[in-house]
């Protein structure tokens, strides 16, 4: 990723993990609505998540993705499981993983398994807190890009 003045100058493909289909519509709308230079792919399940990681099946021809926001609570593989694949193969543990959590419980059951995500973002329960959701998505890229290019 070229970066330029601290800032990305590429487009970045985010991969939002989300079962509730509400909930990915408002992810979507929100970050179209900030005009963020990036493209948000969507998934709701834990295999599929990891089919796109891996650009297998019908997802072969997708970007692998930078970022991953990740919904621990998943139907069949759990967030767990994907979080443990794409912190534990070394061909993916680049991508950045955000998990996002209901509470703080959220996080320590994460920790629990002994896992670490790169962030733990708490998602929003109304919409209009999307906004400031997307802009806290916003400023952790930046954070790493700043950080990688030291």
């Amino acid at each position: 990723m070229a970066t330029e003045g601290g800032q990305s100058t590429d487009p970045i493909d985010i991969l939002l993990v989300e079962p509730n289909p509400g909930d990915s519509r408002l992810f979507e709308e929100n970050f179209r609505d900030a005009k963020l230079l990036n493209t948000v792919h969507i998934v709701d399940d834990g295999q599929s998540a990891l089919d796109f990681v891996h650009q297998r099946g019908e997802y072969s021809s997708e970007p692998q993705p930078d970022m991953v926001l990740l919904e621990p609570q998943l139907p069949g593989k759990s967030g767990i499981d994907v979080l443990s694949e794409l912190k534990n193969e070394p061909a993916l543990n680049e991508i950045a993983v955000v998990v996002l959590t209901s509470s703080d419980a959220g996080e320590q059951i994460v920790q629990s398994h002994g896992l670490e995500a790169d962030a733990y973002i708490q998602k929003p329960i109304e919409p209009e807190d999307f906004v400031e959701f997307v802009q806290s998505i916003e400023d952790f890229w930046f954070a790493i890009v700043q950080k990688q290019s030291q």
